[in-house]
């Protein structure tokens, strides 16, 4: 079951105006280290960032929070699976979120994609319940 979307559209030349103008103060406020090392690898620093912005941003708005009851920028981090499919990884508020809109029963799932095309960086993120997998037999 679906328990909330979000999306999100990101200019980066306003990320790199915000680069320019805070550098490492906004970064280090919004980014995970996972984050930031992907990003700063990039020929195209300023858009990746935006992809990483636009998808917090729209996990937020999964999360049906928004910025706000304790879900803060850190909280949400992308990160890649071994298969290199995107998705959140949630930590402190926004991961308490994540556990309160979860029903008994079930794990939560963060279905993320991202893409730009300059200037522009886009995210979608659907959070769903999904049943736990049930114990194999004598574990």
């Amino acid at each position: 079951m679906i328990l909330g979307i979000g999306s999100d559209i990101t200019d980066a030349r306003r990320v790199a105006e915000v680069l320019e103008r805070h550098g490492e103060r906004f970064i280090e406020r919004v980014f995970t280290p996972v984050e930031r090392a992907k990003s700063e690898r990039r020929a195209r620093r300023a858009e990746s960032y935006a992809k990483r912005f636009a998808a917090k941003e729209a996990c937020a708005k999964a999360l049906g929070t928004g910025l706000a009851q304790g879900v803060f920028w850190r909280d949400m981090g992308v990160v890649n699976l071994p298969s290199g499919r995107p998705t959140m990884q949630l930590t402190g508020g926004a991961r308490a979120r994540l556990d309160a809109i979860t029903p008994p029963g079930f794990e939560a799932r963060i279905d993320l994609t991202i893409t730009d095309d300059g200037p522009l960086a886009q995210a979608f993120v659907i959070i769903s319940a999904v049943p736990k997998a049930a114990a194999a037999p004598g574990a």
